[in-house]
């Protein structure tokens, strides 16, 4: 069986992946997706679809039952939800298959048996457009609470609040966290800036994003610059650029 996941946070997909890794080795995961508009692109790309899917509900760009009422949806759907006993009513009312979250080996080894005595099927019949009026999506805060690192085979969470700064080297991006560990991200220094909230971090030149909470002591330079000495931290090299040093004054002080 091809079972496909739609869902937004990485612990999560490794974890039902591990858990359908023990249940039943036989499944191929074909693709884990963690927004809408890319399950569109993967549905439109593989109009076979898969054989199982399941979709959590909230994703990082709306809901899943969006993806319903844009492509065609081939295979038996299992939603997987941490809502309450509000939303689980819905979908019994409305015959769907759900797993409830933190997922249940027992529960998801039904589940998969389940679709096996059915089959493949094509798209459900009943209106996934009334479940979406049911659940209005979660308010998501507008910056990044944590940052996922790849390092081999291992997928690393450091949470932003553990983030001292964040600098760029031979065109590399890296994180130093409070502990003084580092690592290498994908984004650039400007996706970053763009993900973290301003009035924790300050872009104090073209390499570095400092941490507020990390900032020991700034100092006056020669020609007029601020030097930056960060807790923990010996780096030396962490100055204002003259054109941001109001601003940074300004951040500083706070309103």
């Amino acid at each position: 069986m091809r079972v496909l996941i739609i869902e937004d946070e990485i612990p999560s997909q490794i974890n039902l992946k591990r858990a359908l890794s023990k249940i039943a080795p036989d499944l191929t995961v074909v693709g884990c997706i963690g927004s809408v508009a890319k399950a569109v692109a993967w549905f439109e790309a593989n109009p076979k679809g898969a054989d199982l899917v399941f979709m959590d509900v909230q994703l990082s760009d709306g809901l899943c039952f969006d993806i319903f009422k844009q492509t065609n949806v081939c295979g038996r759907v299992v939603i997987t939800t941490a809502y309450d006993s509000y939303a689980l009513d819905a979908f019994k009312v409305h015959s769907v298959d759900y797993l409830l979250k933190p997922l249940d080996s027992d529960e998801l080894r039904c589940a998969v048996e389940h679709c096996r005595s059915l089959g493949v099927g094509p798209k459900a019949t009943f209106d996934y457009s009334k479940l979406a009026e049911m659940f209005p999506p979660a308010p998501r805060s507008q910056y990044k609470d944590r940052f996922v690192v790849k390092m081999g085979d291992k997928i690393i969470l450091i949470k932003t609040s553990d983030i001292s700064f964040f600098y760029s080297e031979n065109k590399t991006s890296h994180i130093v966290t409070t502990e003084g560990r580092e690592y290498v991200i994908d984004d650039s220094l400007d996706m970053v800036e763009n993900k973290i909230n301003p009035e924790e971090f300050f872009r104090i030149g073209r390499s570095f994003i400092v941490a507020l909470g990390s900032i020991q002591l700034v100092s006056k330079h020669f020609g007029s610059r601020l030097k930056v000495q960060l807790k923990g931290n010996k780096r030396d090299d962490l100055f204002v650029s003259r054109s941001r040093t109001n601003e940074f004054l300004d951040w500083l002080g706070g309103e």
